[in-house]
């Protein structure tokens, strides 16, 4: 299962941010350090078009497909030299496939900022600096290796090395390692990125924690990819009726952040649907028919004939499998196909 670790500096609203997201509940102090080991919880990806393939099939059960979000403890400045808790949030950070940056940008007096004032775009720094220190320090071990590599002439050291070196240029001017441009399809791209495994190569959202959903932020905060939430009223929200919500005029914008995590971990959803059961299951994007299937079962790849598939829309249009047969909506695709987000489809083996 794929994971969003929850990261930023203590008291900006990571573990009440958890708490609405899982509905769980957490210990949420008003002091640095709060939360020491990760929380760990299980999210739903919100998806409307499950709901209406489950109520079209009359589905025993409905599955959503899931994320895993992590609440790691609060970073501070010299968390890469062991300051705070700085080892700790570090190795829980390199366990997670992306990284959701929650970053204070409400004022309130009686909430302690770990700096003494809000300025956003400072805290983005250090958490980035901290973070871009620790893989300079991982570039810098992997390196003298290559150096090694290269001098004894081992097949793609060099080429590895140059790859490094051009990641190295980017964090030592201040920039995060995805920022760099690679070419991915090069198989000494994959091998080096993939041994790296910088904290800063991970894709990054940054979720501004506000007092005001239509506050309007500087447009160095803009051109971050980002949601804003207002934080403490999702977490009111998870204690509150629907219909009190309704009359109070609240709304949740939780579900965006979900879906949009669900996003930039590069994955979409395809389904199956029947009277047992309606299902999304999660897989990256671009994979094709057989790879896909390994999401139900390993076998599926091998054993894999072909598949029948429609579009979601489609199937509900015509109202049953047999129906989009007759209008020629349902298809059969083979090992080449590229699975769609939102294909339903039916695996022959």
């Amino acid at each position: 299962m794929l994971k969003i670790g929850i990261v930023g500096l203590p008291n900006v609203g990571k573990s009440t941010l958890f708490k609405a997201l899982t509905k769980t509940q957490v210990d949420i102090k008003n002091y640095p350090f709060c939360t020491i080991e990760p929380n760990v919880g299980i999210v739903k990806v919100p998806d409307e078009r499950l709901d209406k393939l489950a109520k079209m099939s009359q589905s025993a059960k409905t599955i959503p497909a899931i994320v895993e979000f992590v609440d790691i403890a609060g970073i501070v400045k010299g968390a890469s030299e062991g300051e705070g808790l700085g080892n700790k949030f570090l190795a829980n950070i390199r366990e997670v496939d992306a990284i959701a940056q929650v970053v204070r940008v409400f004022d309130n007096s009686n909430i302690i900022h770990v700096n003494n004032k809000i300025d956003p775009e400072g805290d983005i720094e250090t958490i980035n600096t901290e973070l871009i220190l620790a893989d300079l320090e991982t570039v810098g071990k992997v390196k003298i290796r290559l150096e090694k590599d290269a001098r004894g002439n081992k097949k793609g050291a060099e080429e590895k090395l140059e790859i490094l070196k051009k990641i190295s240029v980017d964090l030592e001017a201040g920039k995060t390692a995805n920022e760099t441009r690679l070419d991915m399809e090069d198989e000494n791209a994959k091998i080096i990125v993939r041994e790296l495994s910088l904290l800063t190569m991970k894709p990054f959202l940054y979720v501004y924690n506000v007092a005001d959903i239509n506050q309007k932020l500087s447009n160095a905060l803009e051109k971050r990819e980002h949601i804003k939430l207002d934080i403490k009223i999702e977490e009111e929200l998870i204690e509150m009726e629907k219909a009190e919500a309704t009359e109070l005029g609240i709304t949740s914008h939780i579900d965006r952040l979900i879906t949009r995590a669900y996003e930039i971990l590069g994955l979409i959803t395809y389904f199956t649907t029947g009277k047992d059961e309606t299902r999304a299951w999660t897989i990256k994007r671009g994979w094709n028919a057989p790879l896909a299937g390994t999401a139900i079962h390993t076998d599926f790849k091998d054993k894999f004939v072909r598949a029948e598939i429609i579009h979601w829309n489609k199937l509900l249009e015509a109202g049953s499998r047999s129906k989009a047969r007759e209008l020629g909506t349902l298809r059969t695709e083979g090992k080449d196909y590229i699975v769609q987000d939102g294909d339903v489809i039916e695996f022959k083996i």
